[in-house]
């Protein structure tokens, strides 16, 4: 009898925090945090939870599949330094999954668009008009790199060009409802949160073709560089 290949998996590159254990590559338990920003004070617990709703114990796991980035600096620093120290205690191998492919696979999952003109563009909130995002058509083919990218009424007028329909989903994407309120083929998917259970699949592949990280070196993808901001209060009074 086969032993199945138990994968946790760990997504801290937005507000919400989550885990996820697959069996050879499906869904098997999932837990989120309804609490944002939590990841520091909440993370080890949520994955002791896991492995105990899974009926399993940490030596059964096969790897760790962590969410890479782009997206929060704190949460992926979290995020990446549980993943790492778990591989390292266990010696197991360490899967990287790129945020927004996650978030592409998890749309896609729930969707049932079929058309070929499509573009997804998954959107990590980076303040202001910024997001972080990538384009993916419905083959799953990048069709834009990752970036930061300062959104305006022009940012998808070359698609549209082709009649395209684009859909916008995310943490960063609710944002921009009325700034494309005029362009029926731009569609707003409200509320999309991300979650560790959209990983599952990308790290069972990668996990059969054994496309690992190398432990000592993994570092996230965070993008940007991390700026400091002043506190505003003053510290005197």
């Amino acid at each position: 009898m086969t032993t199945p290949s138990f994968i946790l998996s760990i997504e801290t590159a937005t507000p919400v925090c989550s885990v996820s254990i697959s069996k050879d590559g499906a869904p098997f338990v999932c837990i989120e945090s309804p609490e944002p920003n939590m990841h520091a004070s909440g993370l080890t617990v949520l994955i002791q939870k896991a492995i105990e709703q899974a009926g399993i114990t940490f030596s059964d796991l096969s790897a760790v599949s962590v969410s890479m980035g782009p997206g929060s600096y704190t949460g992926l620093r979290i995020g990446v330094s549980a993943a790492k120290g778990l591989c390292y205690a266990l010696d197991i191998p360490l899967i990287g999954i790129n945020s927004l492919e996650a978030m592409t696979a998890g749309f896609q999952a729930k969707s049932t668009l079929d058309t070929s003109l499509v573009l997804l563009c998954p959107m990590i909130d980076a303040r202001r008009q910024e997001v972080y995002t990538a384009f993916f058509d419905l083959e799953k083919n990048q069709q834009e790199n990752t970036q930061a990218l300062i959104v305006d009424e022009q940012s998808f007028d070359s698609y549209l060009e082709k009649n395209y329909e684009v859909y916008l989903f995310g943490s960063g994407a609710d944002k921009f409802e009325l700034l494309f309120e005029d362009k029926p083929n731009i569609h707003i998917v409200p509320k999309f949160e991300t979650s560790a259970i959209y990983q599952d699949k990308l790290a069972y592949d990668k996990f059969q073709k054994q496309e690992f990280e190398d432990v000592a070196y993994f570092e996230p993808f965070y993008l940007k560089d991390f700026v400091a901001t002043k506190s505003k209060k003053n510290l005197l009074s």
